[in-house]
């Protein structure tokens, strides 16, 4: 699949790329300006620029920004969304907002990998509205109703 990228030039960042043949996804860097490196303060959001935008081949892809693992598991740095989607028609730049969950203050820099980008197809639902659904076997019960083991 193509997906044709618009390097933002007041930016001046690099494509980005797989970091090796079986990544999933590609690093999404940073891209403040050198000089200016963004602090996130504990329990603080930022919308970080990447200093690109894209255009998918086709409507049914989806972009998805992930957080990277690393940054979650050793300085609590997350997505302040969750996940992120970049619907195929968006031309924007993509920002990522990150959110620190540590107690430290974390510093963003150009050229950070701060999340990761995934390619994913789409699926258009026709939403028909219905008297009722069809029974299963665990019915309405959610939220740790399957247990734990």
């Amino acid at each position: 699949m193509d997906i044709q990228v618009k390097v933002l030039l007041s930016r001046g960042m690099e494509l980005p790329a797989y970091a090796t043949e079986g990544s999933a996804a590609v690093d999404l860097r940073a891209a403040v300006e050198a000089d200016a490196p963004v602090t996130i303060a504990p329990g603080e959001r930022a919308l970080i620029p990447t200093g690109m935008a894209i255009s998918p081949e086709a409507r049914d892809v989806v972009a998805i920004v992930a957080a990277r693992s690393g940054l979650a598991i050793k300085k609590g740095i997350c997505l302040a969304n969750g996940i992120g989607v970049i619907d195929s028609d968006y031309r924007g730049e993509i920002c990522v907002g990150l959110y620190n969950t540590s107690k430290e203050p974390f510093m963003v820099n150009r050229g950070d990998r701060i999340a990761q980008l995934m390619f994913m197809p789409v699926y258009a639902a026709r939403l028909c509205e219905v008297a009722s659904l069809d029974e299963t076997e665990r019915g309405a019960d959610g939220f740790g109703s399957t247990g734990v083991k």
